[in-house]
């Protein structure tokens, strides 16, 4: 039988890194030969869900069609958040929570795509429509995401199915959701000892709206101005990405998850769509988006409906 290789987007998050090994364990509990794999770099909060409940990093590919004739597609869709050959393998599967966009494939699929808040409440779904029993560790990697995602169930993203499966799978792993799910986020908040090209490219993503082409990148933090004072670098990495990549707007958001607001720095010739977007003036570059901590739900769709007036 031959190799199906499942991973997630590119910048992968942890919801993307534990749904690749979690649907990997299902698919190989029901014989099937997959592998899970990643398209980049890891951050510290899904090294800590990895170290917690000692699940193995899956290994880096750059080339999937140097591997497999075959991949499926979890946490993400658009073609260009997937591997840069994936037009020269064909896509069995996608499971995924996020808008459906530049996304065509030349055969049937298996396509499974659900209005909540992560792969991983999908995921958990899945094992019970096959019968199988979802073992400790891959419980701890399911709640590891939907904590990700949700932001302790904060994100307006979060459904009550996404609560409900949170509940279910931190008893299995035995773990207390909101002690665990504090120390996990603040793993992923502490950006000391990141460069400003990691910051921008941690959790990056590139959209197609319209004939715009546009990135957001996302992090995480416990105090926005330990990563706004170096703004002046941070633009120039910005500038260089922009350039390089034909952008119209790079839209770099800090969160901050005690107080659930953001502060956004966007830069591109497209930028003044932020301040139409949110109803907001942008002052050196920047401006506090009060409530915004969701890309999917908050950023992007309120995004394309400015840019597309």
């Amino acid at each position: 039988m031959e190799k199906v290789l499942i991973f997630g987007h590119k910048n992968p998050d942890t919801d993307t890194i534990t749904s690749a090994l979690v649907y990997a364990d299902l698919k190989s509990k029901l014989g099937q030969n997959v592998e899970a794999i990643r398209l980049g770099e890891i951050n510290g909060e899904t090294q800590y869900a990895l170290d917690y409940f000692n699940a193995e990093l899956p290994r880096l590919v750059e080339h999937v069609s140097a591997e497999a004739n075959a991949v499926i597609l979890v946490d993400h869709n658009e073609r260009q958040q997937s591997a840069n050959d994936i037009e020269k393998v064909r896509v069995l599967e996608v499971i995924d929570h996020h808008r459906i966009a530049n996304f065509e494939t030349s055969d049937p699929l298996y396509y499974r795509a659900e209005p909540v808040g992560c792969t991983a409440t999908i995921l958990n779904k899945m094992y019970k429509e096959n019968g199988i029993q979802v073992e400790k560790n891959i419980a701890g990697l399911m709640l590891s995401a939907i904590i990700s995602d949700s932001l302790l169930f904060k994100s307006p993203t979060c459904t009550e199915e996404d609560v409900a499966a949170a509940r279910e799978l931190a008893e299995i792993a035995g773990v207390d959701a909101e002690k665990y799910g504090l120390e996990m986020l603040k793993a992923g908040a502490d950006l000391s000892d990141k460069s400003v090209e990691e910051l921008i490219s941690l959790d990056a993503k590139e959209f197609n709206i319209g004939e715009s082409k546009i990135e957001v990148a996302q992090v995480n933090t416990v105090d926005a101005s330990d990563v706004m004072k170096h703004q002046e670098e941070l633009e120039s990495a910005i500038t260089k990405v922009i350039a390089d990549k034909g952008l119209d707007l790079f839209m770099f958001v800090v969160t901050d998850i005690l107080t659930n607001d953001s502060t956004a720095l966007a830069l591109g010739k497209s930028s003044q769509s932020v301040e139409e977007a949110y109803n907001v003036k942008l002052e050196n570059n920047t401006a506090v988006l009060k409530g915004v901590v969701s890309r999917k739900k908050q950023i992007v769709p309120v995004l394309t409906e400015a840019m597309s007036k």
